[in-house]
């Protein structure tokens, strides 16, 4: 293995609720081959929808989006450009916040994460911000309008990375963890 450069785990979240896009602070999180454990988007497949327009919607298609990692850094400029105080993961359904990596969302797909927990992970590309996830960020400033058409636009190769599981084991805050290829 090439070892391009380390970061820092911050913060480990999952997203349990179905009807949310919210995700809860962890203090670790289990991973498995089908992702992260208690996680809404845990599975081997997953429904098609817009990400995916060759398929008619709800084709069960394999789940390359186990995982949202997003970095301190780059939140903090989605929220600058957004004109908010802070812009926090959980809002977003990450499942990981990271630091070190100010260029997280250009990562090159492909790229595996590897933990000292054991678990690997692979970079499956930029998580193209929506209006979903604006619409949680309008939540928390309800006294603005724009945030949730704003937020696409200022999110955009901002908004973090999608991966999927390599290897099974655990990922805690605090964990330091190498880049590779």
């Amino acid at each position: 293995m090439k070892v391009d450069q380390t970061a820092r785990v911050e913060q480990v979240l999952a997203a349990s609720q179905a009807d949310s896009i919210a995700a809860e602070a962890q203090g670790r999180i289990e991973v498995t081959l089908e992702g992260v454990v208690g996680d809404k988007h845990y599975g081997f497949t997953r429904p098609a929808d817009a990400r995916t327009p060759w398929y008619p919607r709800g084709t069960p298609i394999r789940n390359t989006r186990q995982l949202s990692i997003v970095s301190v850094e780059e939140l903090a400029e989605v929220a600058n450009a957004l004109g908010i105080p802070a812009l926090l993961p959980e809002w977003l359904g990450a499942n990981l916040l990271i630091s070190g990596l100010p260029n997280l969302t250009q990562l090159a797909p492909g790229a595996r994460l590897f933990f000292p927990g054991e678990a690997a992970l692979v970079v499956v590309g930029e998580n193209a911000p929506c209006r979903v996830a604006g619409a949680e960020v309008n939540r928390h400033f309800p006294e603005r309008t724009d945030l949730t058409g704003a937020f696409p636009k200022a999110a955009v190769h901002r908004r973090g990375i999608t991966a999927w599981v390599e290897r099974a084991g655990w990922i805690a805050a605090g964990d330091v963890f190498q880049i590779g290829r």
